[in-house]
């Protein structure tokens, strides 16, 4: 099986031992304590999770502005995005040593790690705006992820980190939720020495389901795990619960059994685009993945980013040998009414014209879905079209709309 990123076997930092939790549970009792933001939860949910192998906590300021700019901590570990526990007031840590941190995702805010504080650092206007330059390639607050970035504060809290459970993704989706050693311990049970990963935070039409068939074809792929965000998203996307259910009703019914694994990971989407792209690959590697499929626009959104600017920065920025998995580069894919099937619009045979395509934009579709009306079955399944329906005609209109 692929190996994990930057070490040779898996290291997650959740405390499996019940005893010793427990333990931690009490200590954290006498500890100060601190309300962390969503990202900082979600980072420690992928720490205790294994999927950010071999980080051992939370980056501090210098490594942090190094990820920034060259993709290496200051020890020179390849990592695309800085993993950081930001606060606006850290008066209240001056001189802990070791701290409890507090879900701000569960209602009581129960303790979800603690971190031994090794470093409390204050970043200047200037670097927080030249991160998020290099991390979301703007810094325009309109950006969803740069204003989640540079809202949350400018001391970065540093120092390694012990988890204690996995916030509210392990409670509300039992069935999907699954750690990078649950993944890798299934692949292996399976069999499967070719694994597609597919990222999404959105349902999957009938262009995802064809894509996920060819990317396992043409790399002989064993099977695919399909791999949904369980975090946070920007308003108006689609729930994850929602996701879930009609991913698992198409996989049910169009793929063969044993051949697809529907799994999902406790994180906030951060729209980063290539950046991001990057981590996908990161963290899939982790969980035993050997390709991961980059499509058109990855983890993007808005007009940030260049349609295939998500492939390009493995070939231009990520230094060879710096990642063991392979990426499976798609183009934007559409029933072709003239093929007769679904297909990468770059591989459309000559004369085929836009209009030969089945195209839906995100608003036809939501329109079409809350009035009731049918999606072409060249689009979605129809199984599938039925759940979106119910949720879509399930809210207030302007929400709908």
């Amino acid at each position: 099986m692929i190996k994990p990123h930057g070490s040779d076997t898996l290291r997650p930092l959740y405390v499996a031992d019940e005893a010793k939790r427990a333990s931690l549970l009490k200590e954290a009792e006498t500890l100060p304590k601190l309300l962390v933001c969503s990202q900082a939860a979600a980072n420690a949910v992928m720490l205790g999770s294994g999927y950010f192998n071999p980080l051992a906590g939370y980056m501090n300021l210098q490594d942090s502005l190094a990820v920034a700019e060259k993709m290496k901590t200051t020890a020179g570990l390849f990592w695309p995005v800085p993993i950081v526990n930001v606060v606006a007031d850290a008066s209240a840590l001056r001189g802990a040593k070791r701290i409890a941190l507090l879900d701000p995702n569960v209602d009581g805010n129960p303790v979800l790690a603690i971190q031994d504080v090794t470093s409390i650092d204050e970043a200047s206007d200037a670097q927080m705006k030249t991160m998020a330059e290099k991390i979301f390639r703007t810094t325009d607050m309109g950006h969803p992820g740069v204003k989640n970035f540079l809202s949350v504060g400018k001391f970065f809290v540093a120092g390694p980190i012990q988890v204690l459970n996995y916030s509210y993704f392990a409670s509300e989706f039992p069935e999907t939720f699954r750690t990078a050693g649950q993944i890798r311990e299934m692949i292996q049970k399976n069999g499967w020495n070719q694994v597609v990963a597919f990222q999404t935070r959105n349902p999957m039409h009938r262009a995802h389901e064809e894509l996920v068939r060819m990317a396992m074809d043409r790399v002989g792929a064993d099977g695919a795990v399909i791999h949904m965000l369980l975090g946070k998203l920007k308003a108006g996307d689609i729930p994850a619960d929602i996701r879930d259910a009609s991913i698992r009703k198409m996989v049910e019914l169009y793929f063969p059994p044993n051949t697809v694994e529907i799994t999902g990971y406790g994180y906030d989407m951060l729209y980063a685009g290539p950046r991001e792209a990057v981590l996908h690959a990161v963290f899939r590697q982790n969980m035993g993945a050997t390709h991961l499929i980059v499509g058109r626009d990855h983890a993007g959104v808005g007009s940030y980013y260049g349609p295939f600017d998500a492939q390009e920065i493995f070939h231009k920025e990520v230094p060879p040998g710096a990642l063991e998995i392979k990426i499976f580069e798609a183009d934007h894919t559409a029933y072709s009414k003239a093929v007769g099937k679904v297909i990468m619009m770059r591989e459309a045979p000559a004369g085929h014209k836009k209009e030969d395509f089945v195209l839906l934009s995100g608003t036809k579709v939501r329109e079409m879905l809350s009035m009731g009306q049918d999606l072409p079955p060249e689009f979605a399944r129809p199984e599938v079209a039925r759940i979106l329906m119910s949720y879509y005609q399930s809210l207030p209109k302007e929400a709908a709309g």
